[in-house]
């Protein structure tokens, strides 16, 4: 399995990154358990989550996941066969939100409790706070790798221009975020490519594409609006249900049938081989969907499939 730097951190992950935001939420207990052991099964090593998920569901408070991923590694004790990320910012509560210093220490010690872990390899600011310097946030994350409870950071949700003052405080002796999370996938591109590819690329830092299958219109599950129904998420992917998505779908079809794959493991290859791209975020709700998509990790599209797929897809 090919293990790819965060960015100029000690971090080395695989190419595929199992996002976590299913765990006690589309996923039950026993399913989750069973999709985080095929993954590590599968040589893959990098799970990310955060401390909201899945906060937006009925019964739900927060910290699901993260505490489904804590029961998960003591059951398991694979804690040491993982990169484990979270994140840091979105509301919990009545003022339990934001990059304070002060509310970044009780998080994490919330988010470690859950965890059922003494540290996090990869603590990441989910939202911007504009109301707090970016010193003050970097000054937290500080206390907590001198204290051993966090490895390296990341940072997501960030304008272009927060992210860089964030950047340029990190050259007065604060540690550094080393990835950035944003919305990038085969019909998402331009927000990425033109406002934080010169960016990543000028300091080094990894990035952790999020949406990489466009909440599922990349699988080519929705074709027609009649398919808009076939799950929750489906209203999510209308925008996407003209000219160019239809184009781009045919093309991965394309591709897809040349080398006897899906078009989700064509979206997640082309991803993978893109400048600066550290691994694609992607999840899963069964083990027939999750060996599916790792197997984009193994499929290597030459020069001519790239080309295609980045015409198909110019914005």
């Amino acid at each position: 399995m090919e293990q790819r730097k965060i960015g100029k951190s000690e971090l080395k992950v695989s190419p595929i990154c199992f996002g976590g935001n299913v765990f006690g939420w589309t996923a039950d207990q026993s399913t989750s358990f069973k999709l985080l052991d095929e993954f590590v099964d599968l040589g893959f090593n990098f799970i990310d989550t955060a401390d909201v998920y899945s906060r937006w569901v009925a019964g739900n408070s927060g910290g699901d996941s993260e505490s489904l991923i804590g029961k998960w590694l003591k059951e398991s004790g694979k804690r040491k066969d993982i990169v484990l990320a979270t994140k840091v910012g979105s509301e919990m509560g009545p003022g339990l939100k934001g990059l304070r210093k002060e509310y970044i220490i009780q998080a994490v010690e919330a988010s470690l409790s859950r965890l059922q872990t003494d540290y996090i390899d990869l603590y990441q600011s989910h939202y911007d706070d504009p109301s707090t310097p970016v010193e003050e946030t970097l000054e937290a994350y500080a206390k907590l790798i001198s204290e051993g409870k966090v490895r390296v950071i990341g940072a997501s949700n960030f304008s272009p221009e927060r992210l860089r003052e964030a950047l340029e405080a990190s050259d007065k002796g604060l540690p550094r975020y080393e990835c950035f999370q944003p919305e990038y996938n085969l019909v998402e591109r331009a927000d990425f490519e033109k406002q934080y590819l010169p960016l990543v690329q000028e300091y080094g830092i990894g990035v952790i594409s999020y949406f990489s299958l466009a909440a599922g219109f990349l699988t080519g599950k929705y074709r027609s609006e009649a398919d808009l129904y076939k799950s929750p998420r489906g209203a999510r992917v209308k925008k996407y249900l003209n000219d160019k998505g239809t184009a781009i779908l045919q093309t991965l079809d394309q591709i897809a049938t040349r080398h006897q794959a899906t078009p989700a493991q064509v979206a997640l290859a082309w991803l993978i081989a893109q400048p600066g791209i550290t691994a694609p975020i992607v999840s899963a709700t069964s083990l027939e969907q999750l060996r599916d998509i790792t197997r984009a990790a193994y499929l290597n599209l030459d020069k001519g499939d790239l080309e295609e797929l980045n015409a198909v897809s110019a914005y």
